[in-house]
């Protein structure tokens, strides 16, 4: 594989290396399912009380792991780990920092295959995403130690103020801020959460992990990586519990300093609104969802829009921020890409995500199982289902939450599923009469995360002056609105999709981790 670079774009070719290591990486993740992870707090093993089995969503009653229920207790003791490990970590050199995160990249690039087939048994991601998510994990540290290097640990010399009898000399210099929480979401387990702890500690601040309660196998993995690298003990604690209690309890103390949150527009909202309560104003990156339009033109090309739009709305089962959830056709192309669209999805095979032929896995939890239904029920009595919307619960489904890929067509323009993130594989697609009302369209939502466009280089032009979103694609067959990727496609979103107008995985990023510091020296 020494001259594939494996990310979203290219994951549709990959070597058959790749899956044969993939295969015999499986086979070891299989025999060891079901053992006890405890928290790791201060660089020690922490058990609580009370545990929580993870499970499979492709079978729910195989077992991945045995998890602790972290308390607020556990919540203080991370805090508390993280703020006695900073003043050291913090006046490490920034060489020093950057040698140690790359040391922790390069342990996560020898378990790749490792952490991916338990990525695919615990988020049901096939194994080309699930290789993807942790492929872009040491892709993303490795991106913020770059930044440090190219600008030589952020310091920089400013004007010499025009003083007589004095000399004086002006430094600015950015430095962390102290104690920093990253709360991850369940799709992207890995690279949710390595990126941003990644960046949070090579610019020097400690960090607390908090993952999804149905994810926490994946991130338990990445925690090992971070400290076996060499990290000063306290600098990475990983904390495993509830949203209400555990995450509540680190969100309300004083002691965190910053946090990264990704997840839902209403509990982002609601973990910013939170946040806001403490003594003076944190630092709080969030990034929260989106409801993707694909847009295209009369001139757009069929094949290339459909292919587009189908990878884009049903990768990990359109559980993806940035997935396609809406499609707009100039009528010129409208019944032609419908009708290769659904013959695409209809291609697509269902099943466990670990076998090579499979492109859809189940959907994450039985809370989305029954959104799902329910959505589609809805949109039965809205519209026209051209393929999908049904459960699967026969044979090798009948333990998993499989859902079929759905495609939506006559849904009035004002139904509230056109503006609301549905996190499924539902993809909806509407008529309109030209480009100009598919743009008021397409950004009439309080979203704003990615977009894609299929037509002329003139249009494609148009579509990036007008479009509201931070990531946006234009004829692009590997996919209409996802597949960004550190150092090609930075990613973060505007309006409601994210909080810092800033994009992970690029030149302003690992910035958001530390505060300007003005350092004046008179002789």
């Amino acid at each position: 594989m020494s001259t594939f670079e494996l990310t979203y774009a290219t994951m549709f070719n990959p070597p058959e290396e790749l899956h044969t290591r993939f295969d015999a990486a499986l086979k070891l993740v299989n025999g060891s399912l079901g053992k006890e992870y405890g928290m790791l707090i201060n660089g020690e093993e922490c058990f609580s009380d009370h545990k929580f089995k993870s499970t499979s969503p492709i079978n729910t009653k195989q077992v991945l792991g045995v998890f602790q229920t972290g308390t607020a207790q556990n919540a203080n003791d991370a805090i508390a780990a993280a703020r006695a490990a900073f003043p050291v970590w913090s006046r490490t050199p920034w060489q020093e920092r950057v040698r140690l995160l790359r040391k922790a990249a390069a342990l996560m690039d020898e378990r790749i295959f490792e952490i991916a087939a338990a990525t695919s048994l615990e988020v049901g991601k096939n194994r080309m995403e699930a290789l993807g998510d942790v492929a872009e994990t040491p892709a993303l540290i490795r991106y913020s130690c770059d930044e440090v290097e190219r600008n030589q640990g952020f310091k920089v010399k400013m004007g010499q103020d025009p003083l007589v009898g004095y000399t004086a000399t002006n430094y600015s210099v950015l430095k962390p801020y102290g104690v920093w929480l990253v709360i991850s979401p369940f799709n992207f387990p890995a690279a949710l959460t390595g990126g941003p702890t990644g960046a949070a500690l090579v610019a020097g601040n400690t960090v607390v992990m908090k993952p999804a309660t149905d994810t926490p196998w994946v991130v338990r993995l990445l925690a090992e990586c971070f400290v076996a690298a060499g990290l000063p003990k306290g600098a990475v604690n990983f904390v495993t519990g509830s949203g209400s209690v555990l995450g509540k309890a680190l969100v309300e103390n004083p002691e965190i300093d910053g946090l990264t949150f990704t997840g839902s527009y209403d509990v982002g909202m609601g973990i910013y609104r939170q946040f806001a309560e403490g003594r003076y104003v944190r630092p709080a990156i969030l990034e929260l969802g989106g409801k993707n339009p694909a847009i295209v033109s009369k001139h757009g090309d069929v094949e290339r829009a459909a292919l587009g739009i189908v990878r884009s709305a049903f990768g990990l089962q359109g559980q993806k921020c940035s997935a396609c959830s809406r499609v707009f056709v100039e009528a010129e192309r409208y019944e032609q890409v419908v009708a290769r669209v659904v013959e695409l999805t209809q291609k697509l095979n269902i099943g466990n995500p670990t076998d090579r032929s499979v492109y859809l896995g189940p959907v994450v939890n039985a809370s989305a199982y029954r959104d799902y239904q329910n959505f589609t029920k809805e949109l039965k009595e809205a519209g026209t289902i051209l393929t999908g919307g049904e459960i699967l619960t026969e044979g090798e489904f009948a333990e998993g939450y499989f859902c079929q890929p759905t495609i939506v067509t006559d849904v009035p323009i004002e139904h509230r599923l056109w503006k609301q993130e549905m996190f499924l594989p539902i993809t909806m697609i509407h008529k309109v009469a030209n480009l100009d009302e598919a743009m008021q369209l397409a950004n009439d939502v309080d979203y704003g995360l990615t977009s894609g466009f299929y037509g002329s280089k003139e249009e494609a032009q148009w579509f990036f002056d007008n479009t509201q979103a931070g990531v946006n694609y234009a004829n692009r067959p590997q996919g209409a609105t996802t597949g960004a990727w550190p150092g090609y496609q930075p990613f973060g979103g505007w309006k409601g999709s994210g909080s810092s107008g800033k994009n992970a995985g690029g030149h302003y990023y690992v910035q958001m981790y530390m505060h300007e510091q003005i350092q004046t020296t008179i002789d």
